[in-house]
């Protein structure tokens, strides 16, 4: 079998795509527009875009950030989440070689860079990208099960699942200002992959979450950036909690069980 290595490369021009894509569904999803039709199009003269000029990362480079006809800046996000796509892909290949764990990881953290993305432009998580993730993720995972014919770690994960969707359900209902609903159905997907990993994942991962969220609102509060009131992107460090927790979950899971709390 090819080496941990040669993954990581072939997934590269896979996450570019995968990337590109997920420009759509950011840009799409929270319009309630649909995702196949119209095809793509600037913004600003809507004149659709050519298949040379829609090629991840390489086009925006080529165009200086800039449309074709009309010269209107293109953002650069479209960029970096297409290389933050391959990057993640990359990452998650070298974190898990061939197994059936990487691809059901892959489609986690390309949905949860989406929903981050959304987020902190709209302060939204949409269920027309959070249920395909916990469906596709989830069902890889019960492919993944299948395949080894060890269901110990689908159950883990499905207890991390309910105990997370419990916690933030009533945190929800205690008071809707603390966090939404889609926070809450976020938690579960987290949960659930997560806890594939091993509870102890899981845990740390909601608790790299909390702490990046308590230190960035301490230091804009600190800065006048930020009022008591300001609504937070909670699903931005959520998503970087899990992130982190999947690509470098080993050291800080044995931090944990090390330090107790």
């Amino acid at each position: 079998m090819p080496s941990t290595a040669a993954l990581a490369v072939i997934s590269l021009p896979f996450g570019l795509v995968i990337g590109s894509f997920l420009n759509v569904v950011v840009h799409r999803v929270p319009a309630g527009r649909s995702l196949s039709r119209p095809r793509s199009a600037c913004p600003g003269c809507s004149e659709p875009i050519a298949a040379y000029d829609n090629i991840p990362v390489v086009s925006w480079l080529v165009l200086r950030g800039r449309c074709r006809h009309c010269r209107r800046a293109i953002s650069v996000r479209y960029p970096l989440v297409e290389a933050g796509t391959a990057a993640l892909f990359a990452g998650v290949g070298l974190r898990f070689g061939w197994t059936w764990t990487t691809p059901a990881v892959d489609v986690f953290v390309a949905g949860l860079l989406a929903l981050a993305c959304v987020d902190l432009e709209r302060y939204l998580l949409p269920r027309r990208i959070v249920y395909p993730m916990a469906l596709l993720s989830g069902g890889l995972l019960v492919v993944a099960s299948a395949a080894s014919g060890d269901w110990g770690h689908l159950e883990v994960g499905a207890a991390c699942a309910a105990v997370a969707f419990g916690v933030f359900w009533a945190l929800n209902r205690a008071n809707p200002r603390w966090l939404g609903f889609g926070d809450v159905r976020l938690a579960a997907v987290i949960g659930l992959v997560l806890g594939w990993l091993g509870a102890d994942y899981a845990l740390v991962g909601f608790l790299v979450a909390n702490l990046a969220g308590v230190v960035v609102a301490g230091g804009l509060m600190a800065s006048g950036r930020m009022g008591r009131q300001t609504p937070m992107p909670y699903g931005v460090f959520l998503a970087a909690g899990s992130v982190l927790t999947v690509l470098a979950g080993a050291p800080l899971t044995q931090l944990l069980a090390a330090h107790p709390i």
